[in-house]
């Protein structure tokens, strides 16, 4: 589902999600401004990021949310923070250029496990609504089946075009998630995108309905200079 150019073409929405590894490089060096440049790169419409962790941040820095939401926000962005510390908040982020409308963040944790959220809203985007769940699934397999199921619950009540995009820590076929949200989301991306410099697995995804909405897709190598996963980019022709 790949295409000659990464050109954007008319009346269609462009989404991108990416794991960004708190915003540390493989340098080991901490730096949010180059999520933010190579996000900005793409001019993406939604975007989905994980691992937002304001840990990271030195004493009298903006703290990571904030930081994004400044770099990257224009006043439609959710936030879910899955931990909350005494040194800082760890989670995910959803922004849109749109308003985004029936926003909800679903606890999709297992017990015992490291607490998970899922990021639910309906962008207004102007050639109509777009369902859309943001993820970081857990890495068990028992975990994620679980995750799947509820997940497959939550997107089928939404709108006609919807999506499913993030981390979703799952590269096994059988019983995985692939599987479980293939029939209603018959649309996805395919990428190796982890580990970044040197992909092998597919973790990062983008599912869609209806069959045929998204028309271009890609991962953007870049990213390997970034983060530890490489962000994924999805064109949905919404006209």
């Amino acid at each position: 589902m790949t295409s000659a150019t990464h050109g954007k073409s008319p009346s269609t929405v462009r989404v991108l999600t990416w794991n960004i590894h708190a915003g540390i490089g493989p340098d080991g060096r901490f730096d949010l401004e180059r999520v933010a440049a190579l996000v900005r790169r793409w001019q993406p419409d939604v975007v989905a990021l994980k691992e937002v962790d304001s840990r990271r941040c030195a004493k009298g820095d903006i703290p990571a949310f904030a930081f994004l939401l400044k770099a990257l926000g224009n006043g439609h962005a959710v936030e879910a923070k899955s931990i909350l510390a005494q040194d800082g908040e760890y989670g995910q982020m959803l922004f849109s250029r749109w308003a985004m409308d029936k926003t909800a963040i679903h606890d999709i944790s297992v017990p015992g496990r490291e607490p998970r959220r899922a990021i639910e809203a309906e962008v207004a985007t102007p050639y109509g609504p777009l369902h859309v769940v943001a993820v970081h699934l857990g890495l068990s397999l028992k975990e994620r089946r679980n995750q799947a199921a509820r997940l497959a619950a939550i997107a089928g009540r939404g709108a006609r075009a919807s999506i499913i995009l993030g981390d979703f820590n799952d590269w096994i076929w059988a019983g995985s998630v692939q599987q479980a949200l293939a029939g209603e989301f018959p649309d996805t991306t395919s990428y190796r995108t982890f580990p970044a410099r040197w992909p092998l697995v597919k973790l990062d995804r983008v599912f869609c309905r209806p069959r045929g909405i998204m028309t271009n897709s890609f991962a953007d190598r870049a990213g390997a200079a970034v983060s530890d996963h490489l962000p994924v980019i999805a064109d949905l022709a919404m006209g």
